[in-house]
C-alpha cells in the first residue's frame, strides 16, 4: 500500500470517529492530512510534489467552498477535503469529490430511510400506549466525514492495479 493509502486510512478513521461523536472535525485532523501530503508527495518527487499537494489542497477546498456558502457543509467538510487534497494531490482530488458526493447521497438516502421507518414505529408505538409524549428532535444534518474519507479512499483504490492473469 502507498503512503498516501496509509495517511488517508488514518485520517479518515479519526475524522468518522470525531464527527459521528461530536459532530465536528478537529482541526489536527485535517491539518495531519496537510502536512503528511505536502511532505509524502514533496519526498517522492521534490518541489514539483509539493506543488501537487498545493494544488490538491487548493482545489479540494475550492470544490467544497460552494457547498459551504450555500449552507450544505461545513467548515470542518471542507477543511478535511483541503487536507484530503494535499494527500491525493491533483490527479485524483477530483475523483475523490466524486465519489464523495456519490457516497454523500447515499448515506443520506439510508439516514432519510432510517428516521421514516423509527419514525413510523414510534408513531404506532404511541398509538398503541396512547401516548402523548413528543419524540426527540432529530439534527437536520447528517456527519459528512464518511463520505469525504469514503470518497478519498475510493480514489486511492480505484487507480490499483490488477493483478491479471490469476486463475
Amino acid at each position: 500500500m502507498s503512503p498516501q493509502t496509509w495517511i488517508a486510512g488514518a485520517v479518515g478513521c479519526a475524522a468518522i470517529v470525531d464527527d459521528l461523536a461530536h459532530r465536528r472535525i478537529s482541526n489536527w485532523i485535517p491539518l495531519a492530512a496537510l502536512v503528511s501530503g505536502f511532505a509524502v508527495h514533496g519526498m517522492e518527487t521534490g518541489w514539483r510534489g509539493a506543488l501537487s499537494a498545493a494544488a490538491g489542497a487548493s482545489t479540494g477546498g475550492a470544490v467544497f467552498l460552494l457547498f459551504y456558502l450555500l449552507g450544505g457543509l461545513g467548515g470542518g467538510d471542507i477543511k478535511l477535503m483541503t487536507g484530503f487534497g494535499a494527500v491525493l494531490g491533483t490527479s485524483r482530488v477530483l475523483e475523490a469529490a466524486l465519489w464523495t458526493a456519490a457516497c454523500g447521497g447515499v448515506i443520506a438516502a439510508a439516514v432519510i430511510a432510517f428516521r421514516g421507518i423509527r419514525r413510523l414505529w414510534n408513531q404506532r408505538r404511541h398509538a398503541d400506549s396512547h401516548s402523548v409524549a413528543e419524540p426527540a428532535r432529530e439534527p437536520d444534518s447528517i456527519p459528512y466525514a464518511p463520505a469525504i474519507s469514503i470518497g478519498a479512499w475510493l480514489s486511492l483504490i480505484s487507480h490499483v492495479p490488477s493483478t491479471q492473469g490469476l486463475g
